[in-house]
């Protein structure tokens, strides 16, 4: 009997491994409406933080990412070389980054990327490098 239990511990084992496989260990929430981003690490909240997102005009996808690309400091090649601190690409052009314009947080401001504090862009970032981009996943939603 006890060999019946141990096969189909095993199975299960073996069952849950691809969800396992596929569960992020960051994931990074935006929310839209509010205008806040929520970093849980396995399932345990470590931030929340105030966000701008697109302001009337623009567009802040909503859906699921994993992080494609992260630099330290990059520079927009659209919008005249503004930096973009800690800058976690997630869909095409589109990235958290940091932004000086701090008094701007918690509305809608930018021209479609997630913009956080510097000094918060800077903990996600090293968060994403820490684990590494193919177990962070950034949903955006409202």
């Amino acid at each position: 009997m006890a060999k019946i239990w141990e096969g189909l511990a095993v199975l299960g084992m073996l069952a849950a491994a691809p969800s396992l496989a596929n569960a992020a260990t960051v994931v990074a929430h935006v929310d839209v409406a509010k205008q806040v981003m929520t970093v849980s690490r396995q399932g345990k909240v470590l931030y929340t933080w105030k966000v701008s997102t697109a302001r009337k005009g623009y567009d802040t996808p909503l859906g699921t990412w994993r992080p494609y690309r992260i630099h330290q400091l990059w520079k927009s090649r659209k919008y005249d070389d503004a930096p973009m601190p800690y800058a976690v690409f997630y869909d095409r052009g589109w990235a958290v980054h940091g932004t000086k314009a701090v008094s701007r947080l918690g509305r809608p401001a930018s021209h479609g990327c997630v913009r956080l504090a510097t000094s918060n862009a800077k903990a996600f970032y090293d968060l994403v490098r820490e684990v590494g981009p193919g177990n962070t996943r950034i949903i955006v939603a409202n």
